[in-house]
């Protein structure tokens, strides 16, 4: 379904700098990747590239993203459009710098479906809330008249999770979805993701620094490092049996975050 083979990604500015260098990797459909390292480790760039994000003008690219058949690096601006929302959903960390505050939710949700599909407005509110109850936001009806501020933090995020959804893509990009989410609601959440990857079959490509979030939703995950992939397998052993360095501290870090909370 993915795979991305030899990908760089040099930002283009007074002192290029390489922030991706040469990485692989392979996801199936109905797969569950992980893409863990800390901030600068390219992890984001990595997934923003995969989705098309990145702006032409700022980056040199190499190597090839391979969805579905298609190298994405080589798609037309419009080719792209065409598969942004529809085949590819990205969800982002802070939900409120992504919803427009000015408009409802409801609208929100089903803009994708307005943007890729020919449909009458009772049938966009009809898809969105049948995806707001998938997602599991309370009262659909009513949130869907309701502005952004109205929402809690994992409202907001369960509703940007129903917009990226709704039109059942293929792959979820996920980037640090959960990290501004308190304990609790993390949970939520990350029940709502894993409830779309089984029951749904969408692929998810979540990217975080937390590898017990990982973890939780993930069945296989690869670790970055400065712009190189240092680890890639199956969570559970990684988790108990890191290689690199680098996982080894990563590993050790969550071990004694546990150990604290006991």
């Amino acid at each position: 379904m993915l795979d991305v083979k030899n990908l760089k990604v040099t930002f283009n500015d007074e002192h290029p700098a390489e922030a991706v260098k040469g990485i692989n990797l392979h996801m199936e459909d109905g797969e569950t990747l992980g893409l863990v390292g800390e901030s600068g480790s390219g992890k984001t760039v990595t997934a923003m590239t995969i989705a098309g994000l990145l702006e032409d003008d700022c980056v040199s690219i190499d190597g090839e993203v391979i969805f579905e058949g298609r190298d994405l690096l080589k798609c037309s601006c419009n080719e792209m459009r065409l598969l942004q929302g529809k085949d590819i959903g990205v969800i982002f960390q802070e939900p409120m710098t992504s919803l427009d505050p000015l408009m409802r939710i409801g609208r929100q949700i089903e803009e994708t479906v307005r943007l890729h599909f020919k449909t009458k407005p009772d049938q966009r509110r009809s898809m969105a809330l049948e995806v707001m109850r998938l997602v599991g936001l309370p009262d659909p009806d009513g949130t869907y008249k309701k502005y952004p501020h109205q929402l809690s933090g994992g409202q907001r995020q369960r509703a940007m999770i129903a917009a990226a959804f709704i039109n059942h893509p293929k792959l979820l990009i996920l980037d640090e979805p959960t990290t501004a989410l308190d304990v609790t609601v993390q949970a939520q959440i990350i029940d709502v993701l894993k409830r779309l990857n089984e029951k749904c079959g969408v692929s998810l490509l979540f990217i975080s620094h937390d590898l017990r979030v990982v973890r939780r939703v993930c069945k296989k995950v690869a670790v970055m490092y400065h712009g190189e992939i240092v680890e890639y397998g199956n969570t559970d052993e990684v988790f108990t049996n890191p290689q690199h360095e680098y996982t080894k501290r990563l590993v050790a870090a969550v071990t004694a975050r546990s150990s604290a909370h006991v």
